[in-house]
Protein backbone atom coordinates (compact mmCIF):
# COMPACT_ATOMS: atom_id res chain seq x y z
CA UNK A 1 0.00 0.00 0.00
CA UNK A 2 2.94 2.13 1.32
CA UNK A 3 3.90 2.37 -2.90
CA UNK A 4 0.41 3.34 -4.14
CA UNK A 5 0.40 6.88 -1.71
CA UNK A 6 4.17 6.86 -2.61
CA UNK A 7 3.52 7.19 -6.40
CA UNK A 8 0.28 9.15 -5.70
CA UNK A 9 2.11 11.81 -3.68
CA UNK A 10 5.13 11.51 -6.64
CA UNK A 11 2.62 12.05 -9.73
CA UNK A 12 1.16 15.23 -7.29
CA UNK A 13 4.29 16.42 -6.67
CA UNK A 14 5.12 16.26 -10.86
CA UNK A 15 2.02 18.20 -11.16
CA UNK A 16 2.59 20.97 -8.57
CA UNK A 17 5.84 21.57 -10.50
CA UNK A 18 4.31 21.40 -13.68
CA UNK A 19 1.84 23.72 -13.26
CA UNK A 20 4.50 26.38 -11.37
CA UNK A 21 6.70 25.75 -14.30
CA UNK A 22 4.48 25.60 -17.48
CA UNK A 23 5.18 28.80 -18.93
CA UNK A 24 8.95 27.55 -19.37
CA UNK A 25 7.77 24.66 -21.43
CA UNK A 26 5.61 27.10 -24.01
CA UNK A 27 8.51 29.67 -24.35
CA UNK A 28 10.77 26.96 -25.20
CA UNK A 29 8.45 25.39 -27.69
CA UNK A 30 7.79 28.89 -29.31
CA UNK A 31 11.14 29.28 -29.93
CA UNK A 32 11.42 26.32 -31.53
CA UNK A 33 8.07 25.15 -33.48
CA UNK A 34 6.32 28.24 -35.69
CA UNK A 35 3.78 25.97 -35.95
CA UNK A 36 1.29 25.59 -33.33
CA UNK A 37 0.39 22.02 -33.66
CA UNK A 38 4.76 20.97 -33.16
CA UNK A 39 4.33 23.33 -30.39
CA UNK A 40 1.78 21.47 -28.73
CA UNK A 41 3.03 18.26 -29.83
CA UNK A 42 6.62 19.46 -28.36
CA UNK A 43 4.72 20.38 -24.68
CA UNK A 44 3.45 17.10 -24.84
CA UNK A 45 7.11 15.59 -25.61
CA UNK A 46 8.51 18.03 -22.85
CA UNK A 47 6.36 16.74 -20.61
CA UNK A 48 6.42 13.29 -20.74
CA UNK A 49 10.20 13.46 -20.66
CA UNK A 50 10.33 15.66 -17.70
CA UNK A 51 7.78 12.73 -16.44
CA UNK A 52 10.54 9.81 -17.17
CA UNK A 53 13.05 11.75 -15.76
CA UNK A 54 11.13 13.13 -12.26
CA UNK A 55 12.57 10.25 -10.25
CA UNK A 56 16.12 11.33 -10.90
CA UNK A 57 15.85 15.29 -9.60
CA UNK A 58 18.12 15.63 -6.42
CA UNK A 59 17.99 19.11 -5.69
CA UNK A 60 14.51 20.23 -5.33
CA UNK A 61 16.67 24.04 -6.18
CA UNK A 62 17.87 23.12 -9.21
CA UNK A 63 13.84 22.56 -10.49
CA UNK A 64 14.04 25.76 -13.08
CA UNK A 65 17.38 24.43 -14.06
CA UNK A 66 15.81 20.76 -14.64
CA UNK A 67 13.01 21.91 -16.35
CA UNK A 68 14.95 24.29 -18.97
CA UNK A 69 17.65 21.53 -20.21
CA UNK A 70 14.97 19.02 -20.53
CA UNK A 71 12.94 20.97 -22.37
CA UNK A 72 15.55 22.60 -24.50
CA UNK A 73 16.85 18.68 -24.85
CA UNK A 74 13.49 17.70 -26.13
CA UNK A 75 12.89 20.49 -28.15
CA UNK A 76 16.36 20.09 -30.25
CA UNK A 77 15.61 16.29 -30.11
CA UNK A 78 12.24 16.73 -31.46
CA UNK A 79 13.89 19.19 -34.40
CA UNK A 80 16.43 16.66 -35.22
CA UNK A 81 14.42 13.49 -35.44
CA UNK A 82 10.68 14.87 -36.44
CA UNK A 83 8.62 11.93 -34.92
CA UNK A 84 6.18 11.52 -33.21
CA UNK A 85 5.53 9.63 -29.80
CA UNK A 86 1.73 8.75 -29.21
CA UNK A 87 0.85 8.51 -25.42
CA UNK A 88 -1.42 6.38 -23.66
CA UNK A 89 -2.48 8.78 -21.13
CA UNK A 90 -3.16 12.46 -22.36
CA UNK A 91 -1.44 15.07 -19.80
CA UNK A 92 -3.98 16.51 -17.10
CA UNK A 93 -5.20 20.60 -17.90
CA UNK A 94 -3.06 22.61 -15.52
CA UNK A 95 -5.11 25.01 -13.48
CA UNK A 96 -4.90 28.46 -14.00
CA UNK A 97 -3.10 28.12 -17.75
CA UNK A 98 -2.54 31.23 -19.67
CA UNK A 99 -2.49 31.33 -22.91
CA UNK A 100 1.22 32.77 -23.41
CA UNK A 101 1.26 32.30 -27.61
CA UNK A 102 -2.10 34.76 -27.68
CA UNK A 103 -0.43 37.14 -25.34
CA UNK A 104 2.56 37.34 -27.69
CA UNK A 105 1.07 37.40 -30.59
CA UNK A 106 -0.45 40.65 -30.18
CA UNK A 107 2.61 42.13 -29.02
CA UNK A 108 4.00 42.94 -32.50
CA UNK A 109 7.66 43.78 -31.33
CA UNK A 110 7.73 41.08 -29.45
CA UNK A 111 6.90 38.26 -32.70
CA UNK A 112 9.63 40.82 -34.75
CA UNK A 113 12.06 39.22 -32.19
CA UNK A 114 10.99 36.07 -32.17
CA UNK A 115 11.00 35.55 -36.36
CA UNK A 116 14.50 36.96 -35.40
CA UNK A 117 15.21 33.95 -33.11
CA UNK A 118 13.79 31.57 -35.87
CA UNK A 119 16.89 32.09 -37.77
CA UNK A 120 19.49 31.35 -34.92
CA UNK A 121 20.78 28.18 -34.75
CA UNK A 122 19.37 25.58 -32.10
CA UNK A 123 22.11 26.42 -29.43
CA UNK A 124 22.06 29.95 -30.18
CA UNK A 125 18.67 29.62 -29.52
CA UNK A 126 18.36 28.12 -26.35
CA UNK A 127 21.01 30.87 -25.06
CA UNK A 128 18.98 33.77 -25.90
CA UNK A 129 15.85 32.23 -24.76
CA UNK A 130 17.98 31.54 -21.17
CA UNK A 131 19.67 35.36 -21.42
CA UNK A 132 16.42 36.73 -21.94
CA UNK A 133 15.18 35.06 -18.97
CA UNK A 134 17.61 36.61 -17.03
CA UNK A 135 19.45 33.70 -16.59
CA UNK A 136 23.32 34.23 -15.47
CA UNK A 137 26.01 32.92 -17.69
CA UNK A 138 26.82 30.08 -14.77
CA UNK A 139 23.16 28.85 -15.31
CA UNK A 140 23.50 29.14 -19.18
CA UNK A 141 26.18 26.90 -18.57
CA UNK A 142 24.87 24.51 -16.81
CA UNK A 143 22.17 23.91 -18.51
CA UNK A 144 23.15 24.19 -22.03
CA UNK A 145 26.31 22.26 -20.82
CA UNK A 146 29.44 24.68 -22.23
CA UNK A 147 31.94 26.88 -20.66
CA UNK A 148 30.89 30.28 -19.33
CA UNK A 149 33.35 31.71 -21.83
CA UNK A 150 31.50 30.38 -24.57
CA UNK A 151 28.28 31.58 -23.00
CA UNK A 152 29.36 35.02 -23.36
CA UNK A 153 31.29 34.44 -26.77
CA UNK A 154 27.53 32.48 -28.25
CA UNK A 155 25.34 35.66 -26.88
CA UNK A 156 27.34 38.79 -28.34
CA UNK A 157 27.29 36.28 -31.40
CA UNK A 158 23.57 36.05 -31.53
CA UNK A 159 23.01 39.39 -30.53
CA UNK A 160 24.84 40.93 -33.71
CA UNK A 161 22.65 38.17 -36.05
CA UNK A 162 19.59 39.25 -34.50
CA UNK A 163 20.45 43.04 -34.49
CA UNK A 164 20.82 41.91 -38.60
CA UNK A 165 18.16 40.22 -38.71
CA UNK A 166 15.60 43.22 -36.87
CA UNK A 167 17.30 45.65 -39.07
CA UNK A 168 16.96 43.40 -41.87
CA UNK A 169 12.76 42.78 -40.70
CA UNK A 170 12.67 46.54 -40.09
CA UNK A 171 13.40 47.24 -44.16
CA UNK A 172 11.13 44.32 -45.32
CA UNK A 173 8.10 46.00 -43.60
CA UNK A 174 8.22 49.65 -44.42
Amino acid sequence: MKNISDSKALKKKFLEILSDYQGILHKVSLIYFKNKTEREDNFQEIVYQLWKSYPKLQKEGSIGSWIYAVSINTSISRLKKKSRVEYNEAVPELADQSNIEDEISKNEAFQLLLDAIYNLDVISKSIMLLYLEEKTYGEISEIIGVSKSNVGVRINRAKELLKQNLKHSYHENR
